[in-house]
Parts: structure tokens; sequence; C-alpha cells
């Protein structure tokens, strides 16, 4: 397997320099740039040059191409044209997370709510519960996601007013924030304060997964079934208990104050508002991300069904149960995981329609915007990304087909 690994990593290195390589050439050859943002027919050409040579698109291309190299190789994405003189790395690493986070959570929800229908419906085939999933993945699965996307914001935000309509933050709630814990807002509608809020929510987030998941494979351990529900319920409790105390005494204060400021804030307010927020993203992703795995699971089921093995099974006089879960559901399992890790990296590019209707400023946006800006380095930065998660995730697929199958071997 090590072997195997080192491989992989040599090929991701040569696949990642055509890859980026081909980014460049594509960028470069486009027509405009980003000076076209500020020369007009009345800009002297003196002025032209200087605003190209400050951005280094006065030089050649191969200067150009060894530049961005260079600083791939170096880890400086460049500066951002339109933010000019912000690092892009700054940009990603503050869009990023919000992505992640975003993408992340609908890509689980749906994972375990889809393979788990996707596996009853196709153990149990010809039932009614087959049709109307069928017909109602289908649907979901092929439908056109900005049309979706703008469906569930005049449903659900516009008319029932239950969510709402866009945004990262409440902008009649942040400007009146001051300061968060140590760190004090800026003028832009309380950014750093957001940003700083958002960090904890996806460390907590992410120590919350680790907690819960660590008690549920402690938990597979135990044939009883009460002692699994009593392993994980005590878990679930602590960690409820725990990020409580976390939110409530452990970050910080909050500071409210001027002419904005319309009532006292705790941390968890601000926390529930940027989590308010995410709900209709989440829940149009889930919706369209759950139906490619249930359809998914389903038809894995299916071939499994025809194999010998459950054959064998159920001759063996095995009950229902064991057979599905133990014997159908875990093969069916592989192109399922493949799919959802796949799935997860692609999800940082594939993001652009959800963030851009929701106005979520994520990757997505940025690349959207960026593009539009002709902002090369930023569209460079993001994509050089996604092809890092695209490669690696092919990576993570294949070990992990290894570890949920004992037949795969690559020494």
């Amino acid at each position: 397997m090590a072997k195997y690994i080192l491989k992989r990593l040599f090929q991701i290195i040569l696949t990642l320099w055509i890859y980026l390589t081909i980014v460049f050439l594509l960028l470069y050859l486009q027509p405009g740039d980003i000076t076209s943002f500020f020369i007009n027919n009345r800009t002297p050409p003196e002025v032209r040059e200087q605003i190209k040579a400050q951005f280094g698109l006065n030089k050649p291309i191969w200067e150009q191409y060894t530049n961005v190299m260079t600083n791939f190789v170096t880890l400086n994405l460049g500066v951002s044209f339109k933010e000019y003189p912000r690092p892009v790395w700054d940009i990603v690493t503050e869009r990023m997370p919000r992505t992640a986070l975003l993408f992340v959570t609908a890509a689980i929800i749906s994972f375990c709510f889809g393979f788990i229908l996707g596996r009853l419906i196709g153990w149990r085939r010809g039932a009614a519960l087959e049709y109307v999933s069928t017909v109602s993945g289908v649907f979901l699965w092929t439908v056109f996601t900005p049309w979706f996307a703008l469906l569930m914001i005049w449903l659900f935000a516009f008319n029932f007013q239950w969510f709402p309509l866009k945004g990262f933050i409440d902008q009649n709630l942040w400007p009146g924030v001051q300061q968060v814990a140590d760190v004090s807002c800026d003028l832009t509608g309380g950014t750093n304060c957001a940003n700083f809020v958002f960090n904890h929510i996806l460390l907590t987030a992410l120590v919350v997964t680790l907690i819960l998941g660590a008690a549920f494979i402690i938990s597979r351990f135990f044939a009883e079934q009460r002692t699994r529900w009593l392993i994980n319920g005590s878990a679930l409790a602590i960690t409820v208990i725990g990020v409580f105390n976390y939110w409530s005494n452990s970050i910080g204060d909050v500071k409210v104050g001027g002419i904005f400021a319309t009532r006292p804030l705790s941390m968890m307010d601000l926390a529930g508002d940027i989590l308010y927020h995410m709900i209709l993203p989440i829940i149009t992703l889930t919706l369209i991300s759950f139906a490619g795995t249930m359809l998914l699971t389903r038809n894995t089921m299916l071939e499994s069904l025809r194999e010998d093995y459950i054959m064998a099974a159920r001759a063996k006089g095995l009950p229902d149960k064991a057979v599905r879960d133990r014997h159908a559901a875990r093969n069916a399992l592989l192109p399922v995981a493949t799919y959802f890790v796949i799935g997860l990296a692609l999800s940082v590019d594939g993001s652009i329609f959800i963030e851009k209707i929701f106005t979520w400023k994520g990757m997505g946006w940025t690349l959207l915007s960026s593009a539009t800006d002709q902002d090369y380095p930023v569209i460079i930065g993001a994509l050089v990304f996604t092809g890092i998660f695209a490669l690696f995730a092919h990576l993570a697929a294949d070990v992990l087909y290894a570890l949920l199958d004992p037949r795969i071997r690559y020494d």
C-alpha cells in the first residue's frame, strides 16, 4: 500500500503541473484583462503602461508563467488584482471554510439519509415506497439547480418568511457589534467579527464530528444494542453540554454600541445568526445530493442482490436484516463511498450556482466574481485548490476501497 501511495503522489504532482499549465494558458489566451476596469479611451498611454506594470501584465508570457509556477511552489499565490494588495492566500483561507462547512454538512446529511433510503428501496423492490422515492429522486437529481434554488427561496424565504432571503449574516444586526472577544470589528458590517465567530463554529463542528464519530466506531465493537445506545447517547449528551458551556463562557463577550446597536448580544446570538443563514442553502443542497446518493445506492443494492453470496447467505438461514446490512449493503457501499469522497472535492467549484443565488461568499462565489472581473491570481488560486482536492479525493477513494473490501489489494 505504501508503494502504491508514493506512486500515486508522483502522478498527482505531474497531473497538477499539467493542470496548472492549462489553467494559465486558458486565462492568458482569453481577451482583455483586469486593467480594462481602470482604463478608458481618455487614459494616457503612459498611465496604461503603469497600470499594466503594477499588475505584472506587461511581462512576456513565459515570465508570467514562471512567476505563477514559482509562487505555487513557494505557497505564495500572489496578490489579488481586484482587492489589491490583499494576498490571494488570505482570500482563499477566508472563503474556503465557508464553502467547506456548507457543503460538507449537506453532503454528510444527504449521504446518511440517501444510503439508508436507497438500501431500503433496493431491498424492497416493487413496493410503493420504491416508485415514489425513485420518481422523486430522478426529479431532484435532474432538476436545474439555479431554478430549484430560486424556487426554495421564493417558497420558504419570500412567501413563508421562515428563512432569510440571502447573505452570510444579518446586515441589520452585525453593524452594531463593536468587539467580539479580543477582535475589534471593522467598518464593513462586522466582517472581522463574523469571520471570528464563523471560525469557532467550524472548530466546534469539527470537534463534535470527531467525538460522535469516535463514539460510533467504539459502539460497533459491542454486539448488544443497549450498550451501543448507551455509548452514543452518553457521547451526545457530553457533546451538547460541552458546546453550550464553550459558547456561553469560554470564547468571550460581545460588545455592542453606536447608532446601529439594537439590543445586547451574546456569542450564541451571533453564532445563531450565521447558522440561521445556513439552513436554507443546506436544505437545498441536501435534497439535490440526497437524490444522487439514494439512486446510486438503490442500483448497487440491486446488483449485489443478484450475486451468489446473497443466495448462499439466505440458504444458511441468516435473518433478512443480516443479509441486507452485512452482505448486500456493505458491498453496495463501495461506489457510494467513492461518489461521496469525490463529490466533496468537486463541491469547491461546483458551489458556484448555490453560493451566487444565496449570496453566500464562499469559494464558488469568489471564483465566479473573479472570473467576471478577470482577477487572474484569485482564479488560479481557487482552481488550484479545486485540482488538489480532486486529485487527493481520488487517492482517498482508492485507499477507502481497500479498507472497505478486503479483496482489493494494491501491492
